[in-house]
């Protein structure tokens, strides 16, 4: 049989791909706003690009619109700007992008994923459209849509879009026995699990990590001089038996520690969110990682998985059982040396896939 026919992306596509690029250099920076990235094409190559760098600082629209007129551009007036997002089109900490985009004299918007604020759904198409803006909507909707998962579950319900971790051994042990190191998983797995700290507003644990392990839950390998704001270190806790001598209450950090004395997980993450607390990283232990999933409030899993045999310690999932297995998809599976890494996102009992 012959090969099949590989798609070809349209022009559109193309360009997209381009302004997700830029939207990825701004994710966990931007909170409580949406990433977002946006190129200016004119003749078939772009003469200005940009992303969203922080809430309160320009959009990336104004950013892309900026650029090429740095660039003296003389193409700017009737060129296609590319946007992730749909353009905002009121004024909040900065004025509205579709007045800017208006008077840039851009003569078409091709965006990918609507807005998910009720507020500002499909407002700005229209606008656009009645100044004589040629307007494009859903190109790579679901790539546009992934990027902002955190912002449109937080604004849609005021809760943080939640991402569970874990270290564990092949039996299913995220503790080794008696006297031995706590370190369950290799460098590289570590290390790529604390990168994902980059991603997040804030990261949760349960009061038996900061006692046995003493923590940092810092920005480490590279990612300290990003600009990202250290996320808020939340430790939740029944007895409020903590010792003051951990680093999270110690360390030049110290102001960016919670602690959620008597709350259950479902109403510490509602505090988060009334906060504009958009994403939230849990990394442990057993207890917190096993209510999360039992009480359905995990959004996407990273589990490393080690080539080692504990035979007793905590289990990954502590506490009660669960009621029914969990399934995830669009499961990716990244070996990292000798650990595994499964990535995906849960599919609850009872909910149809996507």
């Amino acid at each position: 049989m012959p090969p099949p026919i590989a798609h070809k992306e349209t022009p559109d596509q193309h360009w997209m791909h381009l302004a997700l690029d830029q939207a990825k250099l701004g994710v966990g920076l931007t909170s409580p706003n949406p990433p977002v990235g946006a190129v200016i094409v004119a003749q078939e190559r772009v003469i200005g690009r940009g992303y969203h760098h922080k809430a309160g600082e320009p959009h990336a629209e104004v950013e892309a619109i900026r650029d090429a007129q740095k660039m003296n551009s003389k193409q700017l007036r009737g060129a296609t700007i590319y946007v992730t997002l749909e353009p905002c089109c009121t004024h909040g900490r900065t004025p509205p992008c579709t007045e800017a985009i208006k008077a840039a004299g851009i003569k078409r918007v091709v965006f990918g994923a609507h807005d998910p604020n009720p507020s500002h759904h499909e407002q700005a198409q229209n606008l656009l459209r009645l100044a004589g803006i040629e307007v494009t909507a859903g190109v790579l909707e679901a790539e546009c849509l992934a990027i902002i998962r955190p912002f449109a579950k937080w604004i849609t319900t005021g809760i943080p879009y939640v991402i569970a971790k874990a270290g564990q051994s092949l039996d299913g042990r995220i503790t080794r026995p008696g006297e031995e190191s706590s370190i369950i998983t290799n460098d590289a797995a570590r290390a790529h699990g604390r990168r994902l700290r980059m991603r997040v507003d804030a990261i949760l644990v349960g009061a038996e990590t900061i006692r046995k392990d003493n923590p940092k839950l810092t920005l480490r390998d590279g990612s300290a001089g990003s600009g990202k704001l250290q996320p808020w270190r939340v430790v939740m806790t029944r007895s409020g038996d903590l010792p003051q001598h951990s680093h999270i209450f110690t360390d030049e950090f110290k102001d960016r520690t919670v602690v959620m004395h008597g709350k259950d997980l479902p109403e510490a993450l509602a505090i988060l969110g009334k906060h504009g607390v958009l994403s939230v990283l849990i990394e442990g232990g057993g207890i917190i990682l096993g209510q999360a999933f039992r009480e359905q409030l995990v959004d996407e899993v990273y589990w490393y998985i080690a080539p080692r045999l504990c035979g007793g310690g905590r289990p990954s999932l502590a506490g009660a059982a669960l009621p029914a297995s969990i399934e995830l998809q669009d499961v990716t599976v990244r070996p990292m040396g000798d650990n595994v890494c499964f990535h995906g996102f849960p599919v609850w009992p009872g909910a149809d896939k996507e």
